[in-house]
């Protein structure tokens, strides 16, 4: 039994700053229900520069700004919601289906933090017999100081990443010819749409219109004041005339004549730059792991000496799953499966050895890329394990995915020493070794065309 003179501390008795540390680290539904115990913390939990800011900056402090978001100008309620939504996008995704009319939709995408906004870059291969990669602006995602989302498709991959504040950036691009407005729908936390935004460019303007003559705010102040002081159903001629004034000058030949060629530039603008809706997958399990060694995101030099990426994941036996990303005419074409995740080790047989010894590594060319120039060993000595693919697909037609392009061919998986592998088939007589497209949460071999 606690003795009468021990004293007790309550949440109240603590000071704000720390009562505020504490309730960012529950969840919204469990401050909601907190917030309901008392007045005092109705308002504590309403307060937008201290509890929210808290739990924007507790949140995502260490990888953005959060007070430069909206040029500062925005709620960071509002913020929360947002890049709780956008904290996903962070990482790679794919793109899904059939490539659309545009022909400049990426096959693979990297999210990352900026200072104010989130950028999607396309990760593409840089030269044919390299295993470098560019990265080149896709989406600019932010929120303008008005509180609006906009997000922003950049079809030539030219614009240089924002230095200072994104809204003074977004006034700058918004008359940009290489950025298009977008909108992005979310289905679900793995799969998102990215469309054009025809529309953009006109509630903008609208707006602005509404601005300059009547708000909405003072339009409805002024029903106000007719309900109040008129008869039941009348309109000042004031207002009236107001109105009228206002839909004329958007019909009228002579009336805001600015405002209609800047329409007519964007119709021309929209039928010169067409974006198809197009969709996209997360990719997630992008790193190999201790129980899954291979899997993950991967490059590899094909026989066409092209860089290819490649997605391995493990099925729910332990079987093996390798497929390519980015063919013309299926995004995510199988190439090859195993069901057997049993592995032999070294030392190998004989047989295993030859079948090795056989097959020709895919190289770089050393005039194209010095970094990853031919391997000082390539014996088997640099094999630890080898399984055998009992299933694969064809790599010179990716259009023949399914039955028709099914090949039961034997090939085989070398797992390297360095924690890398290659595989190869029985009839290809040469072996695609694989690298890794990020390690530690960095792009590899990335090449910066803008500088």
């Amino acid at each position: 039994m606690a003795h009468p003179n021990d004293s007790s501390f309550s949440f109240s008795d603590f000071p704000e700053d720390v009562q505020l540390c504490i309730l960012s680290f529950l969840p919204l539904s469990e401050i909601a229900n907190f917030a309901c115990t008392s007045k005092r913390f109705v308002s504590l939990c309403r307060n937008d520069t201290k509890l929210w800011f808290t739990l924007c900056q507790r949140r995502w402090g260490s990888k953005t700004q959060i007070n430069k978001w909206g040029g500062g100008k925005i709620t960071y309620k509002l913020l929360y919601k947002t890049l709780t939504q956008w904290e996903n996008l962070i990482g790679f995704w794919r793109h899904c289906g059939r490539a659309g009319l545009s022909g400049q939709c990426p096959r693979l995408i990297v999210f990352e933090w900026g200072p104010s906004f989130v950028s999607g870059s396309r990760v593409c291969p840089y030269k044919n017999a390299t295993y470098h990669v560019t990265k080149a602006p896709f989406l600019w995602m932010g929120i303008s100081p008005d509180g609006q989302i906009v997000y922003f498709l950049d079809l030539e991959g030219q614009t240089e990443i924002p230095s200072g504040d994104f809204d003074s950036w977004l006034e700058f691009v918004c008359l940009d010819q290489n950025l298009v407005p977008a909108n992005v729908n979310f289905m679900g936390k793995d799969h998102f749409i990215v469309e054009e935004n025809s529309n953009f460019w006109h509630s903008c303007k609208s707006k602005d219109v509404l601005r300059r003559s009547s708000s909405s705010k003072n339009l409805i102040e002024d029903l106000d004041e007719v309900i109040e002081s008129g008869t039941a159903g009348s309109l000042p001629d004031r207002l009236v005339s107001e109105m009228y004034t206002y839909f004329a000058n958007r019909t009228s030949p002579v009336g805001d004549k600015a405002w209609r060629r800047q329409r007519k530039k964007e119709k021309e603008r929209q039928e010169m730059r067409k974006w198809e809706p197009e969709h996209f997958l997360k990719v997630v399990d992008c790193s190999p792991t201790p129980d899954k060694p291979l899997q993950g995101l991967w490059k590899g030099i094909s026989g066409d000496m092209n860089l290819s990426f490649y997605l391995v994941k493990y099925d729910e036996i332990g079987g093996i799953i390798c497929q390519r990303i980015g063919d013309m005419s299926s995004s995510y074409s199988l190439v090859f499966w195993t069901s057997e995740p049993m592995s032999m080790e070294s030392p190998f047989s004989a047989e295993e050895e030859h079948i090795y010894e056989d097959h020709m590594h895919l190289q770089p060319f050393a005039a194209e890329d010095q970094v990853h120039g031919p391997p000082t060993m390539t014996g088997i000595e640099m094999v630890s394990h080898i399984l055998h693919i009992n299933s694969s697909c064809s790599l010179i037609l990716p259009s023949l995915v399914g039955s028709a392009g099914l090949q039961h061919g034997e090939g085989r998986i070398w797992q390297y020493i360095n924690g890398t592998f290659g595989f190869g088939f029985l009839h290809d007589h040469f072996i695609i070794d694989l690298k890794h497209v990020i390690q530690d949460g960095r792009l590899l071999d990335s090449v910066n065309l803008l500088h």
